[in-house]
C-alpha cells in the first residue's frame, strides 16, 4: 500500500492544452478538473496540480521570484515555510522553481488540517508565463509524477 498522498506508479497520464492553446503538459488521468480564470487545477484526494497562465513582460529570475513571488506565496498560504528559490531546466524550458510547505486547507467535515509540499514551476516565454503547481502531503513520495509532468510541458 502507497503511503497517504503517494501517485501510483502505474498511473495513467493524458494530455492538457488550455482554451488559449499556448502549452500542451500531461496530467494524471481521472483526475478532478476545475478552473477559475485563467487557471486550471487536477486534483485527486491530496494531491494537485495546477496550471496558470500570465502575461509577464520579463522572465522570472531567482531574484525577482524572491523579491516578488515569494512575499506573496507567504501572504497567500497559512503556515508558508520556503525550501528554497532555484532555476530549472526541463524538456520544454527553463525557468524558476519555487520549493516551500504550508498548512493544507481545513477538511470540511474533520477541521483537521496536514503539511502540504509545493513545487512551483514558473515557465516563460515571449511575454507569457505558465505556473506550474504541484501539491501533495509533506513527505509523499512523488518525485517520478511531478517530473513526468513537468517534462511534459511544452509550448506550443
Amino acid at each position: 500500500m502507497n503511503p497517504s498522498g503517494d501517485i501510483p506508479d502505474n498511473q495513467a497520464y493524458v494530455p492538457f492544452t488550455p482554451p488559449a492553446g499556448l502549452y500542451t503538459a500531461s496530467v494524471p488521468e481521472g483526475w478532478a478538473q476545475s478552473s477559475s480564470g485563467s487557471a486550471t487545477t487536477f486534483s485527486d484526494k491530496l494531491n494537485s496540480a495546477r496550471f496558470e497562465q500570465k502575461s509577464t513582460p520579463a522572465a522570472p529570475s531567482t531574484a525577482t521570484v524572491t523579491a516578488e513571488v515569494v512575499p506573496a506565496l507567504r501572504f497567500a498560504h497559512p503556515g508558508f515555510t520556503l525550501t528554497d528559490v532555484t532555476p530549472f531546466a526541463r524538456t520544454g524550458g527553463s525557468g524558476v522553481l519555487v520549493r516551500y510547505e504550508a498548512d493544507a486547507p481545513a477538511n470540511a467535515v474533520t477541521a483537521s488540517t496536514h503539511r502540504q509540499a509545493v513545487e512551483d514551476y514558473l515557465f516563460w516565454k515571449n511575454g507569457t508565463q505558465v505556473d506550474v503547481s504541484l501539491t501533495s502531503p509533506k513527505g509523499a513520495d512523488n518525485v517520478d509524477p511531478w517530473k513526468k509532468i513537468t517534462d511534459s510541458f511544452t509550448w506550443r
